[in-house]
């Protein structure tokens, strides 16, 4: 309930608590409290077996923190089970499809006619096979 409130804010309410009431009062005060916090969840308690009372045995299983937003997306889609999410992730998934591609690949390389016999590739300039084919510059011609 008070998940976020750290040891410097209860030392601060505490404080504040003491200077308010004062030392006399602030047991009766807190007896007074929690006595009004546990009638609250008495009430609730018995609220929430009343609603299930009335919901009928088909209902036996109903848990009210089941309707809240997160609860009820986390449990009835996220868990897939009935609405065949699983099927449709595989279906999206592309590593099947590219196993496929890459095994045809790999057979289409293995069956290729091999050339025994490869023509080595040179990386250099050949000069002498070109001609000086390039046309001179004009300036009157721009």
């Amino acid at each position: 309930m008070f998940s976020d409130v750290g040891p410097l804010e209860l030392v601060t309410l505490a404080v504040l608590a003491i200077l308010l009431f004062g030392p006399d009062k602030l047991p009766e005060i807190i007896q007074n409290v929690t006595g009004f916090l546990r009638r609250v969840r008495d009430f609730s308690e018995s609220t929430k077996q009343e609603i299930r009372s009335e919901l009928g045995p088909a209902f036996k299983d109903f848990e009210f923190e089941d309707l809240h937003p997160k609860v009820f997306v986390r449990k009835h889609v996220l868990d897939g089970e009935s609405l065949g999410l699983a099927d449709v992730q595989g279906a999206l998934d592309p590593r099947a499809e590219l196993a496929q591609v890459a095994e045809t690949v790999r057979e289409a390389v293995d069956e290729a006619p091999r050339e025994t016999a490869a023509q080595p590739v040179s990386l250099t300039k050949d000069t002498q096979t070109r001609s000086p084919s390039r046309a001179t510059f004009d300036p009157d011609a721009t």
